[in-house]
């Protein structure tokens, strides 16, 4: 993953501190000036700023048109400062900062003469607010809208969610916690910084040239490639035109951060992920904050909690098995091919157990789609499906007349009995939900050693199944091995429950990081974040620099 030395984001600009210099303690001084708010031109300033929002309307007459904002007491005074601290810096979340209005809102400060004037500023003051949690929480665009196959529950709150909360924590506190707490998304926030001074700077010069360089070779274009390995942190300086081994080794640790086979040799692929462009760089990181904030927590004031989970990531054809937000198991995987009909959705479920030795019941869509057409050319074609009738009772297929029969009329299933040749191979992973996906074996073991895998139906399908297996069962039994040998000894199917339920988590990120704060990338297979990304600019995100 690009080694940038990840800084800490400086909230406190110039430009805060002369706004606070400038605005902030004016009106500030005024709210003391003009002493107690309560005032019926107060309270009907406010409620003509709120009419259109009920929510918060709702929550003032609660509290008899207190104000939050523009009182005189030290925690309005902490509200304040906080808010515009977080509105002022609220690109740095790469959110649209003109959105939250606090040019408006420090103007209105400079100019209220009235109680009337601070009713105003009081409700414009909350309606950014609640705009800025809602974004910074839980995202700017509606994930289906996006793509049909982003299944995500994002956990929308009511204004009050955000509003009571406010009075009852510490202000600083309070905004801190808005964002996602997850550490991915607190090493994108650096890595954003970093590539924002990298395209400051001028970005990494000149494409490279693509063709493929070898150990061993020299030249300018061995020079151009190391010289783009040392700027993106992956050597040390180096006067070297040759393609030794330190630049091999360079080239190696790219190609893992950025989901390549690690041979070593600067090919097509390793060449054209090295000459993507800071600003597409930029944007996959825009859209990887975003995707953090659909999956925020619903007890947000609350600190995450580690649980086992598993987590397939799509752009990186793995799967992976977590306790305590360690991986403690990987394997590759194959998934569903860029087809519309055949890419594996993004959505949260929960393993509840494992099939061995599965039967393999063939879907309506492939049924019918695909394997009528080849039986009406060869009813002898498929023989290792087996045909089952409306009533369950297998079918000899030569009694049938393919032809007779229409993708709309046919009446019959496919079924494929539990074997080594069994498409599902001989084990499948259950989180039973609406899409009909589940993780499987798979006998076409050669497709795992392809570094792109979309080529399933949808499925997830494991290159080591079997240790999956052992993996999961590890937490319920001190044998888990010969747990699952045993069930498939007995060659016919039968399940193994787990006896707790496992969080399963397919998301798609092409913007990936690690613990330790390094970042690397993954090809945008289905072209969502490209659609997400679009998405944002009409929602007002740039990612050219921090705004203002």
């Amino acid at each position: 993953m690009i080694q940038y030395k990840m800084r800490k984001s400086a909230y406190f600009t110039t430009r805060f501190w002369a706004l606070i210099g400038s605005a902030f303690f004016i009106f500030s001084n005024l709210f003391a000036s003009l002493g107690a708010v309560e005032s019926l031109t107060f309270r009907l300033a406010l409620t003509k700023t709120l009419e259109s929002r009920e929510t918060a309307l709702d929550f003032y007459q609660g509290r008899e048109f207190l104000p939050i904002w523009t009182g005189t007491d030290a925690p309005s005074q902490a509200r304040r400062t906080a808010l515009v601290r977080a509105l002022e810096n609220a690109d740095t979340h790469g959110l649209p900062k003109y959105k939250y209005s606090l040019n408006r809102l420090l103007a209105l400060g400079r100019t209220a003469k009235s109680q009337y004037d601070l009713g105003i500023l009081e409700g414009q003051m909350t309606l950014s607010f609640l705009r800025y949690s809602a974004d910074v929480h839980t995202g700017l665009v509606v994930p289906k809208k996006v793509d049909k196959n982003i299944f995500r529950k994002v956990n929308y709150l009511e204004d009050e969610a955000f509003l009571n909360p406010l009075l009852s924590t510490d202000a600083d506190q309070f905004f801190a916690l808005l964002p996602p707490q997850t550490e991915n998304y607190r090493n994108l926030l650096a890595a954003r910084q970093d590539f924002l001074s990298v395209l400051k700077a001028g970005g990494w010069g000149p494409k490279l040239i693509e063709e493929q360089l070898r150990p061993g070779e020299w030249g300018p274009a061995v020079v151009a490639l190391r010289n783009r390995l040392i700027e993106q942190g992956y050597m040390e300086n180096t006067l070297s035109d040759r393609y030794g081994k330190i630049l091999r080794s360079a080239v190696q640790r790219f190609q893992k951060d950025h989901g390549l086979s690690p041979d070593g040799v600067a090919g097509p692929m390793t060449l054209a992920e090295l000459n993507v462009s800071v600003k597409d760089r930029l944007k996959a990181i825009s859209v990887a904050m975003e995707r953090e904030r659909w999956s925020n927590r619903e007890n947000w004031l609350d600190q995450p909690k580690s649980e086992r989970q598993i987590q397939v990531n799509l752009t990186d054809f793995s799967a992976k098995i977590f306790d305590n937000d360690v991986v403690v198991f990987e394997t590759r995987s194959v998934i569903g091919a860029n087809d519309e009909k055949r890419r594996s959705p993004e959505f949260s479920d929960r393993m509840e157990h494992m099939v061995v030795n599965p039967t393999w019941n063939v879907p309506r869509s492939i049924t019918v789609g695909e394997y009528l057409p080849e039986l009406q050319m060869d009813p002898f074609a498929l023989s290792e499906l087996t045909l089952i009738d409306p009533e369950g009772q297998e079918v000899d297929r030569f009694d049938i007349n393919f032809n007779d029969y229409t993708e709309e009329d046919f009446p019959f299933d496919l079924k494929q009995k539990p074997s080594h040749s069994n498409a599902l191979g001989l084990v499948k992973f259950m989180f039973p939900n609406v899409h009909n996906i589940y993780l499987h074996d798979t006998p076409q073991k050669k497709l795992f050693s392809r570094e792109e895998r979309a080529f399933s139906h949808g499925c997830i399908r494991l290159h080591q199944p079997f240790d999956f297996a052992y993996a999961l069962l590890s937490k319920q039994t001190s044998t888990p091995k010969k747990r699952f040998q045993t069930a498939l000894d007995l060659g016919e199917e039968n399940i193994i429950f787990l006896r707790q339920p496992v969080p399963v988590h397919i998301i798609y990120r092409t913007a990936v990081t690690t613990p330790d704060g390094r970042i690397g990338f993954r090809r945008d297979i289905y072209g969502r974040d490209a659609q997400i990304f679009l998405a944002l600019q009409k929602a007002g995100v740039v990612i050219t620099s921090n705004q203002g």
